[in-house]
């Protein structure tokens, strides 16, 4: 409800009794209810999660299958490198493990002879037919072989794992979309390379940005910082969307003030389901600092200082031609809109916001009641 307002006509005259004329002055109803503040500061959105798309190998760029604004999904095909000679790579790597493994099949049957060479050995060398020489000769060739078997083993792994990397390195020239996480669509922001491009793995293809929840960052001072918390609910507007309120909450609270600023960096998470929001927009973030449930409230201008004093002026109840006003010290709380919180006893009644310069502790006043 709006305070009631009062204007009364300065007379001229002085009082029969010989009193001083009353003060003309404008009043209104001391409040009772809630009132907040809230505290607007500038900042803007940024991602909150991007990253950069750059090839794993060198190659150059045969097709580039999305564009700016874009929406991609995990595991989908971005751009295609050239893949000839990481084909050729992966038939030479191919062509290497079929000679080691017949390397590796020719040895293990030179084995399978050499064991049963040393077997035979063995037996006439017990029956006193073959001497122990040849019997030394035989296990020689034996272990000759089994180390054979060993290397033509080595390379087929070593071949193998060639192979692999040849093939890994082919599938790279397939570029797709990658991220951990949750697994949601996601847009593609910028795009740096053309193509028919050669590229490095040092090269940046594209951007792909989160716009499902942004963050919102801006800075406060110190005056502020004490007053806000996380999980904190924040309303945030901008000039994109007139009129339209968009609901945030603050997630970090740097620990720190910049050295050069004196400011702290607040960030907060903007749910953006509908992605009206983008990174990059600047934003009004409006918090509310502190609040009073069951406030004393009146108009900012009843509020004056007199004699190093902060207080107000309460008129009486009496009659027209007898009002009394009374000065009463006071304490200020919480501003908001030309209101202010006032703290003290039996703050009930009417309180003089105009006129009250030349009012003093007990003089009369005179009001008149003006239409609404």
């Amino acid at each position: 409800m709006l305070p009631a307002l009062f204007l009364v006509a300065c007379s001229d005259t002085v009082d029969r009794r010989g009193e001083s004329p009353a003060v003309a002055v404008e009043v209104a109803e001391v409040s009772q209810g809630p009132i907040s503040l809230m505290r607007t500061f500038s900042g803007q959105l940024e991602a909150n999660s991007s990253f950069t798309v750059s090839p794993k190998v060198a190659a150059r760029v045969r097709t580039i299958k999305v564009d700016i604004g874009d929406v991609v999904v995990p595991g989908q095909l971005l751009a295609e490198l050239d893949s000839a000679e990481f084909e050729l790579a992966v038939l030479e790597a191919s062509a290497e493990v079929s000679v080691a493994k017949a390397n590796l099949a020719q040895a293990k049957q030179s084995l399978e002879i050499a064991r049963k060479t040393t077997t035979r050995a063995e037996t006439l060398f017990k029956r006193g037919v073959s001497s122990e020489a040849e019997l030394d000769a035989s296990n020689n060739a034996l272990l000759a072989i089994e180390s054979d078997v060993a290397v033509y083993k080595a390379q087929l792994d070593r071949s193998e794992a060639s192979l692999d990397s040849a093939e890994i390195q082919l599938a790279y020239t397939d570029v797709r979309a990658e991220w951990e996480g949750e697994r949601s669509e996601r847009l593609v922001s910028a795009r740096y390379i053309d193509e028919g491009q050669m590229v490095t793995m040092s090269n940046a293809l594209l951007e792909i940005v989160d716009v499902k929840v942004l963050s919102g960052v801006f800075f406060v001072t110190e005056k502020d910082y004490a007053r806000l918390q996380l999980m904190q609910k924040v309303e945030l507007t901008t000039d994109a969307y007139p009129g339209q309120v968009f609901e945030a909450t603050i997630a970090r609270i740097a620990p720190v003030f910049q050295a050069s600023s004196r400011q702290a960096r607040i960030e907060l998470h903007v749910p953006n389901t509908d992605a009206l929001l983008k990174p990059g927009m600047f934003v009004q973030a409006r918090v509310e600092v502190a609040s009073e449930a069951n406030a004393f409230i009146v108009p900012e201008s009843a509020v004056v200082r007199r004699s190093d004093q902060i207080g107000i002026f309460l008129v009486d109840t009496g009659e027209n031609e007898n009002i009394r006003a009374s000065w009463r010290p006071v304490q200020t709380g919480i501003r908001e809109g030309g209101r202010v919180q006032v703290i003290g006893a039996n703050l009930s009644g009417r309180v003089i916001t105009l006129g009250q310069q030349q009012v003093e502790d007990g003089a009369r006043v005179k009001i008149v009641k003006t239409d609404r």
